[in-house]
């Protein structure tokens, strides 16, 4: 059988699209995931039985002027060399990398290989990992159409979970203990969770008391809060459920979210993570979203509880055009996209 190496890690952003192939892929591979040890993508990996979770290190820059950034190029080079170590005793016949950080030595170790490299950009614009990864890939596939900056690029939407499609609102009910039928609001931040997100609602819930709340937290993010309309946890492994009790969900918009709430036609509510935490990629992301009227849009600085009551229910008033909008959206099948050329390069 054909071997493929999976790589990304750090977030869930960078793991589900991965995820998401593994069902088709395990028909045709044997599939070896390289990320860091003890971390989200060796937790979400686990759950695959069919896959082989190889920790590796990986090395991260620093967004701000640090003395950590100068020994990068000498970890890098270490790291690399782990990791073309681990290549040539795997001899996978294609390498799958969804960006991050973590994905930057397999990449650099695979092309020292010379094992084909595809990889997948899941933002407006391109991460500085993916930009790294874009001189050594043979195809970069691509969320949306506006990213294929290079004749590298093919735009193939976003990867979807099947299993989002089939959530359980009974079972999410049940979960949450709710009492009543009162619309719910679902608020999230990401999988490693938002403060300022957290920090609103825990000081805000009372506010919402017209709502049931779901909020996930993110990891040892959780705190004593207890409400009988409010229901809370660090990460949820069957969030589609969730998703089908939500009436609108209020989060962040790293894009592998957003194109699943699209994908679900769930009303949403954007608070991107501000320029001074990132590069700007969610604001891209959620105006993007804002302009094809999928989305309603907070900037952080301007969340109160004035304007976010107002978006909800603005939410709820045009819930039906809304939803009309998401219908508008033909999206591709990226993951028969993504498998096809996955299938075609492994035979090189």
């Amino acid at each position: 059988m054909k071997k493929i190496v999976l790589t990304g890690g750090g977030t869930a952003g960078h793991i589900t699209p991965n995820l998401s192939l593994i069902p088709n892929l395990e028909k045709n591979f044997e599939i070896f995931y390289l990320g860091e040890k003890n971390s989200l993508e060796e937790r979400l990996v686990s759950k695959f039985i069919n896959v082989k979770f190889i920790p590796i290190n990986a090395v991260k820059f620093v967004r701000k002027i640090s003395f950590k950034n100068l020994l990068i190029p000498f970890k890098l080079n270490s790291y690399i060399k782990q990791v073309q170590k681990i290549l040539q005793e795997i001899k996978p016949d294609v390498i799958f990398a969804k960006g991050g950080y973590v994905s930057i030595p397999v990449v650099l170790a695979g092309s020292k290989l010379n094992v084909p490299i595809l990889a997948h950009e899941s933002d407006l614009s391109m991460g500085l990992a993916n930009k790294i990864i874009l001189r050594k890939c043979k195809i970069m596939f691509t969320s949306f159409r506006e990213t294929c900056i290079s004749d590298k690029c093919i735009y193939s939407g976003s990867p979807i979970r099947d299993e989002i499609f089939y959530g359980n609102k009974e079972n999410a009910r049940k979960i949450c203990g709710f009492r009543d039928n009162k619309k719910t609001i679902m608020f999230f931040g990401g999988s490693a969770g938002a403060k300022s997100i957290n920090d609103f609602v825990f000081k805000n819930i009372d506010m919402f008391s017209d709502y049931n709340i779901i909020h996930i937290v993110g990891k040892d993010n959780k705190n004593q809060l207890k409400k009988d309309n409010y229901f809370q946890i660090e990460y949820a492994y069957n969030i589609y459920d969730f998703y089908k009790l939500a009436d609108v969900v209020i989060c962040r918009a790293g894009s592998n979210s957003i194109y699943e709430l699209l994908a679900v036609k769930k009303p949403m509510i954007l608070i991107p993570l501000p320029k001074t935490q990132s590069r700007g990629d969610q604001i891209e992301n959620a105006e993007a979203f804002r302009k094809n009227g999928y989305a309603k849009v907070i900037l952080q600085e301007n969340l109160t509880t004035e304007n976010l009551l107002t978006e909800i229910e603005d939410c709820f008033i045009n819930k039906e055009k809304i939803i009309e909008k998401m219908q508008e959206y033909k999206p591709l099948n990226a993951n028969k996209i993504i498998l096809d050329y996955i299938l075609r390069f492994s035979d090189l």
